[in-house]
C-alpha cells in the first residue's frame, strides 16, 4: 500500500473514532527511527502496541528485527489488515491491548522491548494501568517500554508508574514529526 493509501486510512479510522486512533495521520520516519534507536536485533522478540499500518515496524526491522520476532498487538481491522499483508511472518493480535494480559501469551516473559503508538492520554489511567501491567508480563526483567506522545511530558500518569514500580525517562523530541513528539522509556524501578 502506498504512503498515500496509508494516510487515507489513518484519516478514515480517525474520524471514525478519534479517542481509538489518536491522530488524523501516521507518525512520521523521524519520530520511528527515534521510538526504535535503543533497539537491535540482540534485543530479541519486541512487542508494537498500535502499530497502525507499520511506521514503527518498519523502522523495527530496518534495525535489523525481524519480522517472526515481531508481536504486532492491533485492535483497528483496517489497520490490523494491512500488517497481515505486509509482515507475513509477523504475529498479529487483533485486541485491545488492555486485555494483552488476558492473552495465552501473558505466561511468555520473552520480549525484549516493547514500542508503543497507543494515544494514552486519551485513556482513562485504570486502562492505562492494564496496558503497562499486560505489557510488562511479556518483557524480560530488563527490558524497556517505549512510548511516545505529542505532550512534554510522560503520558503515564505517575500514580500509574508508583502502583507498578516504573520508572519513566524522555530519551527525546522529534520537532519534524506533525505534531511534534517526544518518547519515553519506561522500565521496571527495581531491576
Amino acid at each position: 500500500m502506498p504512503q498515500s493509501a496509508d494516510k487515507l486510512t489513518f484519516l478514515r479510522a480517525w474520524l471514525a473514532n478519534p479517542l481509538r486512533v489518536g491522530s488524523a495521520i501516521p507518525s512520521s520516519e523521524k519520530l520511528a527511527a527515534l521510538i526504535t534507536s535503543e533497539i537491535s536485533p540482540r534485543i530479541g522478540r519486541v512487542i508494537e502496541l498500535g502499530p497502525g499500518t507499520g511506521v514503527f515496524t518498519e523502522a523495527l526491522m530496518a534495525r535489523g528485527v525481524r519480522q517472526e520476532d515481531l508481536l504486532l498487538v492491533e485492535l483497528g481491522d483496517e489497520f490490523a489488515d494491512v500488517l497481515a499483508l505486509r509482515y507475513p511472518d509477523a504475529t498479529i493480535l487483533r485486541t485491545d491491548a488492555a486485555r494483552l494480559s488476558m492473552s495465552s501469551l501473558s505466561r511468555r516473559r520473552y520480549h525484549g522491548a516493547a514500542i508503543s503508538g497507543l494515544p494514552l492520554l486519551a485513556m482513562p489511567p485504570s486502562k492505562v494501568l492494564r496496558i503497562l501491567s499486560g505489557a510488562f508480563r511479556l518483557l524480560e526483567p530488563k527490558a524497556s517500554f517505549y512510548q511516545f506522545t505529542y505532550g512534554w511530558r510522560c503520558p503515564v500518569p505517575e500514580a500509574v508508574l508508583r502502583r507498578l514500580d516504573l520508572k519513566a525517562e524522555k530519551i527525546g523530541t522529534e520537532l519534524r514529526n506533525f505534531p511534534p513528539a517526544s518518547v519515553f522509556r519506561i522500565g521496571r524501578r527495581t531491576i
